[in-house]
């Protein structure tokens, strides 16, 4: 017989630890416990890497028992609606530098927004994203001045009011996210310029304007690159929290072990103020989309 030593056991055992992990693995990424609602955000699968159709973000949402692709705009409604599936948060078809802090184009983000609004009433998908907006009077200049953090504070106040009550008839919830603006190092990852930077500041604004249909969108990629702290936050927004997204920090990938944010523990906390909406899987792949999303909802399925 064959000496057996040492690195062959090691080898042997490594060998049969893959094997016994692959069935495992194969149910890993499958939601069903149920305390938290998944959602995948479309953009990020349709940035990147293999480019997936919203279709087929549809197709891989209902082979994981995720209810929601979020994001989409209302022409994408037919689609979610021959899948079964709902749109979390809908896209308010402005994007984030044009925000509510800009008056330049204020009437048309009420417009449109409210033109959302009632589509996803219709549609009876739960809320509509808003955004506070670049700092800069021209969003893409920098060059063009700053809004001030006053007249900001003062533009999405009562802009958002124009908007809240609308929301309120049609029992939809506008929720506005705060963004980083540290991270400048790709356009994906972070929002320099972004006046919505400061979750205590957006805070303020969503508490004064005092409408049960406007929340926060609580990123918990963008607070802990701007505050950390993320469980003790949770528990001081709780109140105000409308939906959530994710993402693996540095670098917005993966929730995987390369990534500082411990989202097991995140997940239990929001269980624990009795978390009721979705929560956005918002992370850019970096490799198999696909096995990143299932390793997502299994570190998020509690």
């Amino acid at each position: 017989m064959p000496r057996i030593t040492r690195r062959h056991m090691i080898q042997a055992s490594a060998a049969i630890g893959t094997a016994t992990a692959l069935p495992a693995m194969a149910a890993e990424g499958v939601a069903k416990n149920g305390r938290i609602k998944h959602s995948i955000c479309s953009w990020c699968f349709s940035a990147r890497g293999e480019k997936w159709s919203f279709e087929k973000v549809c197709e891989v949402a209902k082979s994981l028992g995720v209810p929601s692709v979020e994001l989409a705009m209302p022409s994408d409604f037919p689609t979610l609606k021959k899948h079964g599936l709902v749109s979390a948060i809908t896209s308010n078809g402005m994007g984030f530098p044009r925000g509510f802090n800009n008056l330049a184009h204020r009437d048309e983000l009420v417009t449109k927004t409210k033109s959302v609004i009632d589509a996803c009433a219709e549609a009876k998908f739960p809320s509509v994203i808003g955004f506070v907006g670049m700092k800069w009077n021209k969003p893409e200049d920098p060059k063009s001045g700053e809004i001030s953090r006053d007249d900001a504070f003062k533009n999405c106040f009562e802009g958002i009011q124009l908007v809240a009550g609308h929301a309120e008839k049609a029992g939809i919830t506008l929720c506005i996210e705060h963004l980083n603006s540290r991270d400048g190092s790709d356009p994906m990852t972070g929002h320099p310029g972004y006046q919505g930077d400061d979750l205590d500041w957006v805070m303020s604004i969503i508490r004064k304007v005092g409408s049960p249909r406007v929340k926060l969108l609580f990123d918990i990629y963008h607070v802990q690159i701007m505050h950390g702290d993320l469980i003790r936050r949770i528990e001081e927004c709780k109140e105000m929290i409308g939906h959530i997204h994710t993402a693996g920090n540095p670098g917005r990938g993966e929730l995987d072990e390369n990534q500082e944010i411990h989202y097991p523990a995140v997940m239990k906390k929001l269980v624990q103020v009795k978390y009721e909406g979705y929560v956005g899987h918002e992370f850019i792949p970096t490799r198999n989309p696909l096995a990143g999303l299932k390793q997502a909802i299994a570190a998020c399925d509690v």
